[in-house]
């Protein structure tokens, strides 16, 4: 990445664990569930791979297609769930993210003979288009801060059954099948903010 090998490592590294974890959860939950989980570790694994540094693997122009072929492929999966809103829309737009990063990237490769990660700066003008960046990042600044959020504790609420369960209130961890919601949440987070981090470059 464009902002040095140790960011670059501690991104990949994150990015790669919440994609692992995101993978494990394909083994339970919902089928829709399931297809989330799917989603986030192809995002994850994605993110990963583009955050490896330059000085260690300078990606081959033709990497950059693939990256554009394949989250592109994941958009139009999106797209119809998407149009009931909630986290499928998130998704999508993850998916469409990817796509522009990669194309934002591509030129870097064919203009200089540094890689991809080396050329952020010189790729499409300063990295892509400023105010589709600028909207992406402000995107993803209040996923963060929401995600963040959710993972407050101390306002969760409990039933008045007596069962002690913890509910959906404005800082608790209700919902999810894995009994483990929590994590999902923080995988989430930690790749939105890989995703600001990436933006940053171009």
């Amino acid at each position: 990445m464009h902002g040095g090998a140790g960011t670059g490592w501690l991104l990949m590294v994150l990015c790669a664990v919440s994609g692992a974890y995101c993978l494990l959860r394909t083994r339970t939950g919902m089928p829709h569930e399931r297809r989330d989980a799917r989603s986030e570790a192809l995002m994850g694994f994605g993110m990963a791979a583009m955050a490896v540094p330059a000085a260690v693997l300078s990606p081959p122009g033709w990497a950059w297609v693939v990256y554009a072929v394949l989250f592109g492929t994941a958009a139009l999966r999106a797209l119809r769930p998407a149009l009931r809103g909630g986290h499928h829309l998130h998704h999508l737009v993850g998916s469409l993210a990817m796509v522009y990063m990669a194309v934002a990237m591509a030129p870097a490769v064919t203009g200089s003979g540094g890689g991809g990660h080396a050329g952020h700066g010189t790729a499409a003008g300063a990295g892509g288009v400023p105010l589709l960046t600028g909207v992406l990042l402000a995107y993803y600044a209040f996923y963060v801060l929401g995600s963040a959020g959710r993972l407050l504790p101390g306002s969760a609420v409990t039933p008045a059954d007596g069962t002690g369960a913890v509910g959906r209130g404005p800082g608790g961890f209700g919902g999810g099948t894995d009994g483990r919601p929590e994590l999902a949440t923080a995988c989430r987070l930690t790749m939105g903010i890989g995703m600001f981090a990436m933006l940053l470059t171009l």
